[in-house]
């Protein structure tokens, strides 16, 4: 599962072909002992658990990387190389 970006402790994961159990874009999300998987580009939580004060700085992650998150589900579910995303600072 190829990680597409890191920051403050989380890791963002995109796979490969996963567009069957949730049926929408999402990623996937690890910190610590927490996974969740989060929606794109609404940054709803659709599975898992996560700490509230990271969700939030995922949820902003994602609305500000929108656009290339939705290009990379976009190649991801094809098969394709997907690319990494600039983390929060």
């Amino acid at each position: 599962m190829p990680v597409i970006s890191m920051f403050y402790g989380v890791i963002i994961m995109m796979y490969y072909f996963d567009n069957q159990k949730h049926q929408r874009p999402h990623i996937h999300v690890k910190y610590q002992d927490d996974e969740a998987v989060i929606a794109i580009p609404e940054g709803e939580l659709l599975e898992g658990k996560l700490q509230r004060s990271k969700l939030k700085i995922v949820q902003a992650w994602v609305e500000i990387h929108q656009d290339e998150l939705i290009a990379n589900w976009e190649l991801a579910v094809s098969g394709q190389q997907i690319f990494k995303i600039i983390p929060l600072r």
